[in-house]
C-alpha cells in the first residue's frame, strides 16, 4: 500500500474536496509544486490554475482562482478564493469571459480597469487549461 497524505480543498463557498492522495500538484506563484506524503512544511500563495489530486485509482482536477497552500507532513490544505471541480467548468462561459477580458484590455481607458481585465484574462486562460487537461486525461 502506498503512502498517502490527507488533502482538503476549501473555498468561501465551502469544502470542495476532502480525502487521501498519493500526490498533489498545485500552481504556486513560484511555479507548479508537487507534494508527496511527508513533504516538508510549506505555506505559499497560489495563482489561478489547476490543482491535481492523485489517489490510488484516479486523478482529480480542480480549478482555483488563487489562494493559499499549506503543507504539513500529513495534511495539505488549499484555501482558495474560488474552487471548482474541473469537470464542472462551463467552457462556453469561460471562452466568453476570455473574449470580454481581451476586449477590455484593448480599451486601456483606465489603469485599474486594465489590471482587472488582465486578472480576468489570466483566470479564464487557467480555466481553459484545466478543461483541456481533464479532456486529455479522460480520452487516454
Amino acid at each position: 500500500m502506498a503512502m498517502t497524505i490527507h488533502v482538503d480543498i476549501v473555498s468561501a463557498e465551502g469544502e470542495i474536496y476532502s480525502g487521501l492522495a498519493e500526490m498533489v500538484y498545485a500552481p504556486a506563484v513560484m511555479g507548479e509544486v508537487g507534494i508527496a506524503p511527508r513533504h516538508t512544511p510549506l505555506v505559499t500563495r497560489l495563482k489561478p490554475g489547476e490543482v491535481r489530486v492523485m489517489s490510488a485509482d484516479e486523478m482529480q482536477h480542480f480549478y482555483v482562482s488563487g489562494g493559499i497552500l499549506e503543507v504539513q507532513p500529513h495534511v495539505v490544505t488549499v484555501l482558495a478564493d474560488t474552487a471548482i471541480r474541473a469537470h464542472d467548468l462551463d467552457e462556453a462561459a469561460v471562452q466568453e469571459a476570455k473574449k470580454r477580458a481581451e476586449e477590455a484590455m484593448q480599451d486601456k481607458s483606465a489603469e485599474f480597469e486594465y489590471a482587472k481585465a488582465q486578472s480576468e484574462l489570466a483566470e479564464a486562460v487557467a480555466q481553459l487549461r484545466a478543461i483541456e487537461r481533464i479532456r486529455k486525461s479522460t480520452s487516454v
